[in-house]
């Protein structure tokens, strides 16, 4: 294994020469290089310009901030299926790596990896001088500890395991030997029994919270042992989650990102209605939004400051394959899937349900700021009349379809659009709509529902989490030998260009199957205080405790 400070991997200087060409965007060069193991500094230098400065903006000492956000039940942090979850348990539990605004990623808990130039090794170097709040060192131990935890299959809703694959024996659902080994106490090889290049990005995810050796993560709150400087206090879900600054701590961050200066952040759920959440803002109870959507955004412009960013966040209106309905699958035939995407016009689905705040999307799952996204040579057709045809073709044409959203700003008009337009075209359809509490539930069953799906830096890692057989977050039922083929073909192309030419064939596929009604892609939009450091919005709605606070 060549050491990192002597070589990049091969893919990056041609990357920095694609970007030269205009072949390649900034962004999507930084997700590239820098999960391959470029620094940050190092993936700015190829491009001839300086990385931003990091430095966090001058904070005044003390204060308490109050975020509007989601207060959900804790839980495991692998079976995570929600970033509020992570955005209060980031006080105290942090991450191997953080992804950033810009789209690179840069080592939080690990201080450098190297990727091998088959993606089949990684090695792991963990960062010197990182204790826990308990007063031990953090070692490589702790992060082999996590990726053991990470690789039990048989964890219910343990969604790090479908991430994982290289290093999971398939007979026991477990490690497989030889693949975590602990090299020396700040170093750790992962060893794949396939090449993987989504491996570091990975760790990137709200799901990946490290725990210490010899933790659980069940119960959180008895026991707040992290490397963080927040320590948690009240918690009452639905109602607020308060973090408190650990004085006992000597947090390792302070000389790379300065002092946490916050004495108080308090999380305040006010549910779903944004109407509530600018009533609050406008009584001065709130200083952030975790989320701002549609017509609101305007109201709240004209109270705080807006924070926007470009984001592979999504919802998709999708039929469960595998659910049966009065005792048939309705959803298992393709001309029934095909036709209620053929049904629906996605600009339509954007302008109605998002406000034109967006970009449309093409029924496949796989963003264009993504590095590997392959454009298509046509969008997905929009035909009501076809789509009548095939339904009458698959007996279906006087079956009645129950369409279920939750109750919200978005995702319930764009359902309302879609049952529109499916109607139109001759195609019953009843609407329900659930609030949150008792939607999420059961969200991976229901028959016919729309649901939304977080940005992820790679295309591959939500095709791998939503669509390859028998996943956990798989909701569609999608089960198909040839596209999880192709899926596991693309993990294991480290060049995004190499790779782009199995993903068409995967884009292709999922549109054919008629999978999903993916509509759009969302911009993000984030309102604060004009003196809030640190609350920018993220694309995958990160937020982090050390960095916020009031300015100077």
């Amino acid at each position: 294994m060549t050491s990192r400070t002597s070589r990049l991997h091969p893919a990056a200087r041609r990357h920095a020469r694609e970007v030269a060409r205009g072949q390649l965007g900034r962004r999507e060069f930084l997700t590239r290089v820098t999960a391959l193991g470029a620094s940050v500094p190092a993936a700015y230098g190829l491009l001839g310009i300086t990385a931003p400065r990091a430095e966090t903006p001058a904070r005044r000492e003390g204060g308490r901030l109050r975020i509007q956000q989601d207060v959900r039940s804790l839980k495991d942090p692998r079976t995570y299926d929600w970033p509020q979850i992570a955005n209060y348990t980031r006080g105290w539990l942090e991450y191997l790596v953080e992804y950033n605004r810009d789209g690179s990623i840069h080592g939080m808990l690990l201080e450098s990896w190297e990727v091998d130039d088959d993606a089949e090794g990684y090695t792991l170097h963990v960062r010197p001088g990182v204790t826990w709040n308990d007063g031990s060192a953090f070692t490589a131990r702790d992060v082999a500890w996590n990726f053991e935890r990470w690789c039990d299959r048989s964890v219910e809703g343990n969604s790090m395991a479908s991430r994982l694959p290289g290093l999971i024996d398939p007979d026991s659902g477990r490690a497989r030997d030889g693949a975590i080994e602990v090299v020396d106490d700040l170093t750790l090889r992962l060893n794949l029994s396939s090449p993987d290049i989504s491996i570091i990005a990975t760790c990137s995810d709200y799901t990946a919270a490290i725990v210490k050796d010899g933790h659980g993560g069940d119960d959180l709150l008895a026991d707040p042992v992290g490397t963080g400087p927040y320590l948690p206090g009240d918690y009452e879900v639905g109602v607020r989650g308060v973090l408190l600054r650990n004085h006992d701590h000597d947090w390792w961050g302070t000389d790379l990102f300065g002092a946490p200066t916050l004495e108080q952040i308090e999380f305040i759920d006010l549910g779903t209605d944004q109407s509530a959440i600018v009533a609050a803002v406008d009584a001065g109870e709130v200083d952030m939004t975790y989320e701002t959507v549609g017509d609101f955004i305007d109201l709240l412009d004209i109270l705080m400051e807006r924070s926007e960013t470009v984001t592979a966040r999504t919802m998709v209106i999708r039929p469960n394959q595998q659910a049966e309905v009065n005792g048939m699958r309705p959803y298992a035939d393709v001309r029934v899937r095909r036709a209620l995407a053929m049904a629906v016009d996605n600009e339509v689905l954007l302008e109605l349900g998002y406000d034109d705040r967006g970009v449309v999307a093409e029924n496949h799952h796989v963003c264009p700021i993504h590095p590997e996204y392959a454009e298509l040579p046509e969008p997905p057709a929009f035909d009501p009349e076809g789509a009548r045809q095939l339904m009458e073709e698959a007996g279906m044409a006087d079956f009645t379809h129950e369409l279920i959203s939750i109750d919200d700003s978005w995702r319930r008009p764009t359902a309302d659009a879609a049952a529109a337009m499916l109607r139109d075209a001759g195609i019953p359809v009843e609407r329900t709509v659930l609030p949150g509490a008792t939607f999420w539930n059961d969200w991976a069953n229901y028959p016919f529902s729309s649901t939304d799906w977080g940005h992820r830096p790679l295309g591959v890692q939500s095709l791998a989490l939503a669509y390859r057989s028998g996943e956990p977050w798989n909701e569609t039922g999608f089960e198909n030998a040839e596209f999880d083929a192709l899926l596991g073909e693309a993990l294991r192309i480290a060049d995004a260009d190499e790779r782009r030419e199995v993903m068409a064939r995967i884009q292709r596929l999922l549109q054919e199957e008629g999978v999903m009604i993916q509509p759009y892609w969302t911009s993000v939009f984030r309102h604060h205080r004009p003196d809030v450091v640190g609350a920018e919005a993220h694309p995958a709605f990160e937020i982090y405790p050390y960095k916020l606070g009031f300015a100077a």
